[in-house]
């Protein structure tokens, strides 16, 4: 059977040029008692040190549901001399219809030095078949962007809560995305977070009934966790492109206003509460009010409608979860361009 990896053990180390005769020993070896399997390419960048076993346990949860070839590696762009290490290892879990193991192999990579010029051969020497590749970059990007590595990428994958200059990031990203002639999907956890929220306030207007509330519209309060400003920004977004707001002119941070197609204001007021990412979402009409928040026991949504201030019965929701697992799953189950995210990029690009 080969190596599991655990969250402190890459594996086997091996040279770099006999990665794929290890590999191969590795699986002849395990025939009778796992199967390896595959869907895609999934290479995850990181350059904190200590990332490798951080990153290994992250794939091992990862691949319980989403059988991949592993990529994982662990940069040093400010070492003094270029120097490469690399593990095999594979992460197997039992099927569900016997007693064979599924296991997704991972090989692991410890880059010293010259950080640009290594990775794409890194990746591209070992990528498996024609698989798509999925690219997780956890740092802010920066330049130059290696054409040479975009031009591989079906969808990059990264979080832009962090991110201290969200426009000059999404321009290194639309750079690239035009290198590789709109080939790339972005994939952004940060929206991924939201979307328990977005349907918790969509479902409100499932019945065309209720769509005349659109035009009256005149308030909208999310509260935000610290350090999750953007991400209340890119919900307000989702609203401005879905309604058609566009985005007025502002001097304060956290208070801005849409104006509607119909010529009506739409006052948003970001409050920054404890708790989570998105604590609460309040929007408002001159007689109702639609309100999400999360439920006391944290896994669930409370959603209700009512006066503003008067007494309703909630509905219970689920509620996402925040963790990497949970979210790089949620990203993985998707297909197909992300259209409503990019829109909702344009109409707050500005605020962010």
């Amino acid at each position: 059977m080969p190596p599991v990896a655990e969250t402190y053990s890459l594996g086997v180390p091996v040279e770099v040029s006999k990665i794929d005769e290890e590999l191969k020993k590795l699986w002849q070896e395990s025939e009778s008692a796992a199967t390896r399997a595959s869907l895609v390419n999934l290479a995850v960048y990181s350059e904190d040190a200590g990332s490798l076993s951080k990153n290994t346990q992250l794939m091992a949860n990862i691949t319980e549901n989403h059988a991949c070839r592993a990529i994982v590696i662990e940069a040093d762009c400010d070492a003094k001399e270029n120097h490469v290490e690399a593990w095999i290892s594979a992460h197997c879990h039992v099927s569900g219809v016997g007693s064979k193991q599924v296991c997704s192999e991972q090989i692991s990579f410890l880059l010293k030095g010259g950080c640009t010029d290594l990775l794409p051969s890194i990746v591209f020497s070992h990528l498996d078949s024609d698989l798509p590749f999925y690219l997780w970059w956890q740092r802010e990007f920066r330049e130059p962007m290696d054409p040479q590595l975009w031009a591989w990428v079906d969808r990059v994958i990264y979080d832009s809560q962090g991110w201290e200059d969200f426009r000059a990031q999404m321009s290194l990203l639309e750079s690239a995305e035009q290198e590789a002639n709109q080939r790339i999907v972005l994939c952004d956890l940060n929206w991924t977070r939201l979307d328990s929220f977005r349907f918790a306030l969509a479902q409100f207007f499932d019945h065309p009934a209720s769509h005349h509330n659109f035009a009256k519209i005149n308030k909208l309060r999310i509260d935000f966790a610290p350090g999750f400003r953007s991400t209340a920004v890119l919900f307000a977004g989702w609203l401005a492109a879905q309604l058609s707001w566009q985005s007025d002119k502002t001097n304060v941070p956290n208070k801005f206003s849409f104006a509607s197609s119909s010529g009506g204001k739409i006052e948003v007021e970001l409050r920054e509460r404890l708790g989570q990412p998105i604590g609460e979402v309040a929007m408002q009409t001159s007689d109702i009010e639609f309100l999400v928040t999360h439920a006391e026991c944290g896994d669930l949504l409370e959603v209700s409608r009512g006066k503003p201030g008067g007494k309703r019965t909630p509905q219970l929701m689920p509620a996402e979860k925040n963790d990497p697992v949970s979210l790089m799953s949620e990203e993985l189950m998707r297909g197909g361009p992300h259209h409503v995210y990019l829109h909702a990029v344009e109409r707050v690009r500005d605020l962010l």
